[in-house]
């Protein structure tokens, strides 16, 4: 049922339009920090000449969720997908709708990034010269082999294989998440237990495996990823769970509200911490983001249920989006990496450039030709339903 204005009130069954909105947002979120990430003093590709502290103030907000949001979508989207396929059918349409895209961005997608920041870097070579140098296989950043950005599509895909027994151990036993749902309405249990287990996990592994998004050396991150992408699953095994959230949302809210000027003290903080003072600010961190999060679930759960004409294109355009805007990003923001222009004026025409250029491609290219659908991660044109649900936070199919 739809009103005059083309949005649908009543979801199909077993439609969760809550989390779709939760993933069109996230990657929003996504593409103004990637833009960000030219203009801010943090480690990246390609550098303005003028950059910014005050435009880390938000992305250091943003930063402490956004991925995480991500993972948890992501294990959401997987307990949908396995409600409608045999193992088997999970495993070969990951590999169509991860692994395919992986492997195209790697190869076309990717190394124009490489490229710039190799010529600002001093290299004075073509782009076919450069691009050569990709099929020496060598990893970045000593060689021009990468994932980039695309470290998300990996983990994702990882995720899905390594956890796939545990996560059919869970769809088969959900008389035991269903206990759970009852031990987890208590407030103390469903902050407390989790934030515990992370800061944990941060203690043992934080200071051996620094954040690397290569797979093979990143275990800190396993840790809090797969944790939280086996969360997302085992909330969609009960509706107590989304109940749950629904009755403690504004509590959630009140806690990381006020968390959050405590976060930023430390952060603005010109002094080194104390052994103890680190302690505290891992277990108020946690604890924030871990009630931002569940926050989020709770009022979209109860405010975003419902489609409209913008969600249903978005749902399919955010995965060939998130493919292409960081490549699209660089490739915008070389020519003014000198530029005179004022520092916003860059910022407001990379966000408006990005975002035209990657709707142009997947308006008019990449959703009209199946092989580009392949490539991007989508369904070819004659099999793909008018309510698609997607696989992963990215293409969300259950």
């Amino acid at each position: 049922m739809e009103d005059k204005f083309g949005t649908a009130l009543n979801p199909p069954l077993g439609r969760r339009y809550d989390l779709d909105w939760l993933r069109v947002i996230a990657f929003i979120v996504l593409i103004f920090y990637h833009v960000g990430m030219f203009f801010n003093y943090w480690g990246w590709h390609i550098k303005n000449n003028e950059q910014s502290s005050l435009i880390q103030v938000p992305m250091y907000f943003t930063g402490r969720w956004r991925m995480s949001l991500l993972f948890m979508i992501s294990g959401a989207g997987v307990y949908f997908a396995l409600g409608s396929r045999s193992p088997g059918s999970f495993l070969k349409e990951r590999f169509v709708r991860i692994f395919i895209p992986l492997l195209f961005g790697m190869l076309i997608i990717v190394p124009p990034q490489i490229y710039f920041e190799r010529l600002t870097q001093g290299e004075t070579y073509s782009y076919s010269e450069f691009y050569k140098s990709v099929f020496e296989f060598q990893p970045y950043p000593k060689g021009s082999f990468s994932w980039h950005h695309l470290w998300y599509l990996v983990y994702i895909l990882f995720y899905s294989l390594a956890g796939l027994p545990l996560l059919l151990f869970i769809r088969r036993n959900m008389h035991m998440t269903s206990k759970w749902a009852v031990f987890f309405q208590k407030p103390l249990a469903l902050i407390l237990i989790p934030v515990i287990w992370h800061v944990a996990g941060s203690a043992l592994l934080g200071h051996r495996f620094p954040t690397t998004n290569d797979l093979i050396h990143d275990w800190n991150q396993h840790f809090h990823y797969f944790t939280l992408f086996v969360s997302g699953f085992v909330l969609c095994t009960q509706p107590a769970f989304w109940e749950i959230l629904k009755k403690q949302r504004r509590l959630l809210l009140i806690v990381w509200v006020v968390l959050l000027p405590v976060v930023y003290y430390y952060y603005f903080l010109d002094r080194n911490v104390t052994s103890l003072e680190n302690i505290f600010t891992d277990l108020v961190k946690s604890t924030m983001t871990w009630c931002i999060l569940l926050s989020f679930f709770g009022y979209a759960y109860v405010y975003l249920q419902f489609t409209n004409r913008f969600l249903k294109f978005a749902n399919e355009a955010v995965y060939p989006f998130y493919i292409l805007h960081q490549t699209v990003i660089i490739c915008l923001a070389y020519p003014l990496i000198n530029s005179p222009l004022h520092f916003w004026l860059k910022f407001g025409y990379l966000c408006v450039g990005t975002s035209g250029i990657c709707l142009v491609l997947y308006e008019f290219v990449i959703r009209r030709v199946n092989i580009l659908r392949l490539l991007f991660g989508l369904k070819p044109k004659q099999r793909r339903k008018v309510e698609d649900q997607g696989v992963l936070a990215i293409s969300s199919e259950s």
